[in-house]
């Protein structure tokens, strides 16, 4: 059977195309359909969901976004005196903003390949990028690159948290568009730069910001950075401590590679966006950027540990003091309450630590460094002290050792600029400041502040007043001088020079009641209460608290500044980081003495110096200034000070133990006294050697009006009358004209009968044999009495007279014997006798006075005739007469034996012996 052909009209062709068509459009069209419904309902829940997200999120105004992207921890800086730097403050993070002008190019354009190569273009957000980095968490894939802006990181560091959520996304990812649309592209970089970390400086500190990254990585200032630097930097931020090349100790790492592959990195995109050209690649690759990493730097704190300290805690002070005026509160609130000290105190705090704050202090580099390689150095301290304590737990007895340590201050005294301290001898031993913070007892120089000179201003002494330094007693108390002697009648200018205790005493308690500490409170001494006022002790530095270093050079201070205190200071201002003024000193000087008492104490002060108890300083110093000052010695030696002002300068020294010991009284030669003293001088010495005009200036204290030049009796302290100028005892001192002696107002000296007893004199009565009488000028006895003693207690005293009482029976009779031919007898123990009478006796039981012998003087007589007996009486006071001795008498001439040498005496016997 014949097959037909296969054929297909063209009209069934076509009919089977257009079947197939509409099948196939008609299904892609229900997927499209579907697909679309599909994207709708994801945009749709997407758009709910992220609107969901950002329900809560306040839009922020224009100003608030500038405050919170602005808003980052700044460290805050430190400067020594005239603007030479200091350091960093102390905080938990370095960081120094700087303006985007200040950066250098490479950096800009590193951190833009690297980081947001589209950051010109896009308006704050990526979609695509955005696109990516959801798929990559919703896949979980193992790489994530990542997608946000510079902007959207900026948002993030300084708006929001670090929170890892979709919320905390977009969140950033709104605030990102709202931020780009007020703010410029170089304002956003520029506080990103300052905002992202960096690591680790070479000094172990965490770093932020571009500048400090640039200084604590190379050393130098982020517009100095060159190409490989820049791009070193700038692979940092992505992950800091990984890529950074020093370790926490601020030690270089031993494998720096990763951070150096990621240099490359950046260099590699810098070249692809155009950035750099092959040439500046290569030549970035070649450059060694491990040989430029900035060397270790010790820290502020670690270089100067007492004065970063110091400065910290007074600045602290300074700062919550301005906060709490600001806010309208008195100097009294802030002074007496605790909650809001605390309050104002806190804020100061994150101030200093967050602010970048600028705080100028009145320190001279030069002297301070000076000075601490003095007291490290210093060869003449002692020996450590060993002292016991016993365990709370163990109860055994544990020793500690501890060095003799140091506490100096030096002020200027017209401003109280705090030029130098030294706060002692080893921070990482004692972190405690001798110089600001120790309370010890002062000693001796307590007697200018609160004696001599409040005395001298009431009108009370003199330079060349007459205090008596005799014993003392106050009850149970009884002053000695450091001598353990008594000196009888000083004037207060000798009793300051040799720094005699019994006379500082007796002045404190003829002001006591006029309230003194008084003056101690006005010079910023306020350790010391009033319930210490009737404590007599306190004239010497018997304190219960003590005084700093700095009380006590800054009160000496005052006498420089002509009788106004000046409150030291080491703040000199603070800042903020746009240079604008949070606080500034103010110097207000407070009236304390009047410049002539401030002028006389400086030139009795002189005398200290000038042949008194630090006669050794001239001697130590390389250089000459009118220097005035005064030593310092607590009980059983336990504190040592010496402080000495001159017109530019008042400088002071304390040296002992922190658990108080007696000082050696002896090292290498030299007192303790003398040992501080050549400290003194060594520190003053190194000062001169970098300010010689502040530390030596050529003009002295000159003399206000008001003082006069007058002639005294040195037995009173009177004008001087005839009988003073004829005995050879009149003096001069300088005087306040309001307080000379005047003329004729008491007799100062008498001419006096005493007798003299032992050295001392004393008052002779009506009976009192003339012949044991001494003629001579003694005090009145009026003036010597206003120092409220009885008469008994001036026995010993130069030109007094006191009583010696008469015990009303005769004198016991002597005991006399022949000596190698001498007569001789032993004085007897009755304190009336005065003298004695030597008799030669006749052959028919007559006598007559051969010599008088007053008692103090040698008991023998010489002049002797042979074959003459000789007796002898003692003589009271009273005149009354002892019995004769027994009768001696020198052999004859023709006798041929020599006396016997006190037998025959002895036993009575006026017979010569027989012969052999």
């Amino acid at each position: 059977m014949e097959r037909k052909p296969f054929r297909i009209s063209v009209e069934k062709a076509w009919r089977y195309f257009c079947l197939t068509y509409d099948i196939v459009w008609n299904a892609t069209l229900v997927l499209l359909i579907a697909a679309l419904c599909l994207v709708c309902f994801a945009a749709g829940a997407g758009a709910g969901y992220f609107a969901f997200l950002v329900k809560d999120l306040a839009v922020p105004s224009p100003d608030k976004m500038k405050s919170e992207i602005y808003s980052y921890e700044e460290t805050s800086h430190m400067y020594f005196a005239n603007g030479v730097y200091l350091g960093r403050f102390r905080s938990d993070l370095d960081r120094e903003a700087v303006p985007l002008s200040d950066v250098s190019p490479y950096v800009v354009q590193a951190v833009i390949a690297t980081e947001d190569e589209h950051f010109y273009e896009h308006d704050g957000v990526v979609p695509k990028a955005v696109i990516r980095a959801i798929f990559q968490e919703v896949a979980n894939t193992p790489v994530k690159s990542g997608g946000s802006t510079l902007t959207q990181q900026l948002v993030k560091n300084q708006m929001l948290t670090s929170e890892v959520s979709f919320e905390r996304k977009a969140k950033e990812m709104v605030l990102a568009l709202r931020l780009e649309r007020f703010f410029s592209k170089e304002e956003i970089l520029e506080a990103y730069l300052n905002v992202v970390p960096f690591g680790r400086n070479s000094s172990g500190r965490n770093i932020a910001g571009i500048q400090a990254a640039a200084q604590g990585v190379f050393g130098v200032d982020a517009k100095e950075l060159n190409l490989a630097q820049a791009a070193f930097l700038a692979g940092l931020p992505q992950n800091p401590f990984v890529y950074t090349p020093f370790a926490a100790d601020g030690s270089v790492k031993q494998d720096v590679s990763a951070g150096l592959r990621r240099m490359k990195t950046v260099l590699r995109r810098m070249k692809q966006a155009g950035y750099i050209s092959d040439k500046q690649y290569q030549e970035a690759l070649a450059y060694d950027v491990t040989k430029h990493f900035a060397p270790p730097k010790p820290s502020p704190f670690e270089r100067y540990p007492f004065l970063t300290m110091e400065i910290e805690r007074r600045a602290k002070e300074v700062i919550a003091e301005t906060f709490a005026k600001r806010d309208g509160h008195s100097a009294k609130e802030w002074g007496r309450d605790p909650a809001l000290r605390r309050r104002y105190l806190g804020e100061a705090e994150k101030a200093l630590r967050q602010g970048g704050l600028r705080i100028y202090t009145t320190i001279d580099k030069d002297i301070y460094e000076r000075m601490q390689k003095v007291a490290a150095r210093y060869p003449y301290y002692g020996n450590d002290n060993v002292y016991y304590t016993k365990d709370g737990k163990t109860g055994k007895t544990v020793a500690h050792r501890q060095p003799v340590e140091v506490g100096a201050m030096l002020i200027e005294n017209k401003t109280g600029k705090i030029i130098s301290f030294v706060g002692g001898r080893d921070y990482g031993r004692e972190q405690l400041n001798h110089a600001t913070q120790a309370h010890r007892s002062n000693g001796s120089t307590m007697k200018p502040l609160l004696v001599y000179a409040p005395a001298m201003e009431m009108g009370v002494i003199q330079p060349a007043t007459i205090i008596p330094d005799l014993p003392l007693s106050i009850g149970s108390y009884t002053p000695k001088n450091a001598d353990g002697k008594t000196h009888g009648l000083v004037t207060a200018r000798d009793a300051l020079r040799w720094s005699y205790n019994i006379p500082a005493v007796r002045t404190y308690r003829r002001i006591q009641s006029k309230q003194p500490v008084d003056y101690l409170r006005k010079m910023g001494i306020t350790s010391v209460s009033k319930q210490e006022e009737a404590n007599p002790a306190l004239a010497i530095g018997g304190t219960h608290i003590g005084v700093t270093v700095e009380e006590n050079v800054n009160a000496y201070a005052t006498f420089a500044n002509y009788g106004s205190f000046v409150d030291a200071y080491m703040i000199e201002k603070i800042t903020d980081k746009d240079g604008n003024i949070i606080y500034q000193h103010q110097t207000k000087p407070v009236p304390v003495f009047s410049p002539q008492t401030s002028y006389l104490m400086i030139d009795m002060m002189r005398d200290v110096l000038n042949g008194g108890t630090a006669s050794s300083v001239r001697r130590y110093l390389t250089f000459s200034a009118d220097w005035a000052g005064k030593t310092g010695t607590s009980q059983d030696k336990r504190d040592s000070w010496f402080i000495a002002v001159n017109p530019s300068v008042t400088f002071g020294v304390w040296v002992g133990y922190d658990h108080p010991a007696p000082l050696e009284s002896r090292y290498k030669g030299l007192s303790y006294s003398q040992r501080t003293q050549l400290l003194w001088a060594q520190f003053m010495n190194a000062a001169y050697g970098a300010k010689p005009k502040l530390i030596a200036p050529p003009k002295r204290f000159s003399m206000p009006g008001g003082i006069v030049r007058r002639a005294y009796c040195a037995a009173s302290g009177l004008s001087p009358s005839e009988t003073c100028r004829q005995a050879g005892l009149v003096r001069y001192d300088l005087y306040n004209t309001k307080f000379t002696p005047k003329e004729g107002e008491e007799n100062d000296l008498t001419e006096g009968r005493f007798v003299i007893i032992d050295g001392r004199r004393y008052a002779v009565l009506e009976t009192t044999p003339e012949e044991f009488v001494t003629r001579g000028v003694i005090a009145n006895p009026d003036v010597l009495s206003e120092w409220g003693i009885s008469d008994a207690d001036w026995a010993g005293a130069d030109f007094a007279a006191a009583p010696l009482e008469d015990n009303g029976r005769d004198p016991a009779s002597p005991s006399v014997r022949l000596n190698r031919g001498q007569l001789v007898w032993s004085g007897r123990s009755e304190r009336d006798v005065i003298g004695y009478r030597v008799y030669e006796l006749d052959h028919t039981g007559g006598r007559r006075v051969v010599a008088v012998i007053k008692r103090g003087e040698a008991t023998a007589f010489s002049v002797l005739k042979p074959g003459a007996a000789y007796c002898v009486t003692a003589v009271d006071i009273a005149g009354r007469e002892s019995a004769p001795s027994a009768s001696v008498s020198l052999p004859s001439a023709a006798s041929h034996e020599p006396p016997a040498d006190g037998n025959n005496a002895a036993n009575g016997n006026t017979q010569p012996p027989a012969s052999r």
